[in-house]
């Protein structure tokens, strides 16, 4: 599939919100390439959009909700899945309640409608995202692994906290297996789970109709399981329409074991921030923007002593608060430099790393080494300007906590240069003491 897809004309289905139980009118229409997915509730004034996005998911206990302001969109993952099952890119479903029907319980009838509308292709190409690496996440009883592959598949093993009901499934998604071996699977839940999901003011529109209910060894359905792992397919329809906001499709396997909805959304904020790597790198140690015809643009001046305040780093670096880990620096010369981090109790990332026990997080202090090398690593460019992109980092160790009220201290060494390949040493020294430690790689390129 090499191009972005969307519907054909709008398609419309009538019924009741799973955990609402208001009655809602949902209907799917086409939208432009490069929208992406997006929901409208026409029942509120201006008729407000949430895109499907990982960014906007606010609750994932029990389905997944999407929220914006005070807008919210409960249970989307169904209408979602049906959407990333038939590779659909642009949609807009506009809901006249706060929930989409939940119709039986599984996908089925939102493929109906889809297959009524029909699927055209549009100009502009798909770009799936093929992990570069492993990606690992475990969340309480959840583990996922996403391995890169060249299509996307899902292997799951479901059970509850007892181990009963265990069952495994795996399978290659593509429009044909997803209307085939998923769509149809109905959500399910536990007799004992009721109540609770009762007291807490959900499933006021659920029935027998549109859910299975597990009571001990017993099934209760109207009718017989649609699938002889009907309950973890149905886990693998949820994984399709939560992984869907990460906003492009996958090029991956996915292995899961015990899924949930907050362990789906986690996952895709973990794929989310692999895919932002390479832009964060190519922008790490970018000098500002190019000035425009007529602006002069200001040198960075350095005292006579060769210090380097604030204001002359952030003419170099583009970090700014609450990304800039380094205050000052106090010595370049030759193949080295030497900065230095104040570590305030004002910190941002102390509010939750972690409350009651404030620690510097590790990956910090390696990123105040990466942009202290940076910084060296632009200095030595002596022809023209250039950008220092961030290639990898090796041997990193932390040795001690850095707590608030530290002052680090980042010395860097260039080790070697092949090219404009550059290799850096970088050490954190709190009174005189190694913190932290790492070798970290750029390469120079000419500014465009």
């Amino acid at each position: 599939m090499l191009n972005q897809q969307t519907l054909n004309r709008p398609a419309s289905f009538s019924g009741t919100g799973l955990h609402s139980g208001n009655r809602v009118n949902m209907t799917i229409l086409p939208a432009p390439a490069n929208s992406g997915v997006r929901f409208r509730r026409v029942d509120l004034e201006g008729k407000p959009e949430i895109e499907a996005r990982v960014e906007n998911v606010s609750e994932t206990s029990r389905s997944t909700t999407l929220a914006k302001g005070n807008v919210k969109i409960h249970t989307v993952e169904h209408v979602l899945a049906a959407l990333a099952g038939y590779g659909i890119d642009n949609a807009v479903i506009e809901l006249d309640a706060n929930e989409p029907p939940i119709a039986d319980g599984s996908s089925r009838e939102f493929c109906k409608i889809i297959q009524s509308a029909g699927i055209v292709p549009q100009a502009e190409n798909r770009e799936p995202y093929t992990p570069v690496a492993p990606i690992e996440l475990q969340v309480g009883e959840t583990t996922m692994t996403l391995f890169p592959d060249e299509a996307f598949k899902i292997t799951c093993t479901s059970a509850d906290k007892q181990g009963r009901f265990t069952q495994f499934y795996s399978t290659e998604i593509t429009p044909k297996t997803w209307e085939k071996e998923l769509a149809h699977a109905r959500t399910f839940c536990f007799y004992e789970e009721i109540e609770y999901l009762i007291k807490n003011g959900l499933i006021k529109g659920g029935s027998l109709e549109n859910a299975v209910v597990i009571r001990d060894d017993a099934v209760l359905t109207t009718e017989p399981l649609r699938y002889p792992e009907e309950f973890v397919r149905h886990k693998m329809l949820d994984i399709m329409g939560d992984l869907s906001l990460l906003g492009r499709p996958i090029h991956g396997h996915l292995i899961a074991v015990k899924p949930s909805h907050a362990a789906n959304c986690e996952m895709v904020r973990h794929i989310a921030a692999q895919m932002q790597k390479p832009l964060r790198a190519a922008q790490t140690f970018a000098p500002p923007p190019a000035k425009t015809a007529g602006e002069t643009a200001a040198e960075p001046v350095e005292n006579q002593d060769g210090v380097m305040g604030v204001e002359e780093i952030m003419k170099l670096l583009p970090h700014r608060y609450p990304f800039l880990m380094v205050d000052r620096i106090l010595k370049i010369e030759d193949n080295k430099i030497t900065g230095l981090k104040n570590v305030t109790a004002n910190e941002p990332y102390f509010q939750g790393h972690f409350p009651g026990h404030p620690i510097m997080p590790g990956v910090l202090q390696l990123e105040a080494i990466a942009q202290v090398a940076g910084l060296l690593m632009i200095k030595h460019a002596e022809t023209g300007r250039q950008l220092a992109y961030f290639m990898s980092a090796e041997n990193v160790k932390w040795r001690k906590p850095v707590v608030p009220g530290d002052v680090l201290l980042i010395e860097i060494e260039l080790m070697k240069t092949r090219g404009k390949i550059c290799k850096s040493k970088g050490v954190c020294k709190v009174r005189g003491e190694v913190v932290s430690e790492a070798e970290v790689t750029f390469m120079l390129l000419d500014a465009e």
